[in-house]
């Protein structure tokens, strides 16, 4: 009797250790933490034209040249390269664009427009595997600067559906009808 009731002691032990250890094993924070944009932004609106889901990387004193640099392939953001979703056919910069889940890459530019990219491979981690002949679209991200320093890379969709990108002082917008 006594053996078994040790037994079952140890066991119950085992158990809660574990489920502790367990516990003790969920990660921190992401430093670029994954965000969504959708339109419309209303969550009363279950009916979505579009969707962006992509991780949020911070200057945090850095220069934004050296965190996307000029005339190279940027996953823009971090991390896995953003994931945009069409729920019915758009004109995206004024080209057609078919229903459907993208990876959104930019080119960024010193002193002119930024190049925004359509491209169909998914579930690709960052830029590094990057592959211009699966390219989509290529439209012109029309640019602006602000006053305001934006530290954490940021997209949105204002109330006319262009999608904007910001991030240093540098804003980047696509229409979208």
């Amino acid at each position: 009797m006594k053996n078994s009731i040790l037994s079952i002691s140890i066991f119950v032990i085992t158990i809660i250790s574990s489920l502790q250890l367990t516990a003790q094993e969920f990660k921190s924070l992401d430093k670029s933490p994954m965000d969504v944009a959708v339109f419309p932004s209303s969550y009363k609106i279950s009916e979505k034209i579009v969707k962006v889901i992509y991780s949020r990387p911070q200057l945090k004193g850095r220069d934004l040249v050296k965190l996307a640099p000029p005339e190279k392939i940027w996953r823009t953001g971090a991390n896995e390269a953003t994931e945009i979703t069409f729920y019915k056919d758009v004109v995206f910069g004024g080209k057609e664009l078919k229903a459907g889940t993208y990876s959104l890459f930019t080119i960024p530019s010193l002193d002119k427009d930024w190049t925004v990219i359509i491209n169909s491979a998914r579930n690709v981690w960052g830029s590094y595997y990057y592959n211009q002949n699966l390219d989509v679209i290529r439209v012109s991200g029309k640019t602006s600067k602000v006053d305001e320093n934006i530290d954490i890379f940021s997209m949105m969709f204002d109330k006319n559906m262009t999608l904007k990108m910001g991030w240093g002082n540098t804003v980047i917008s696509v229409s979208i009808e």
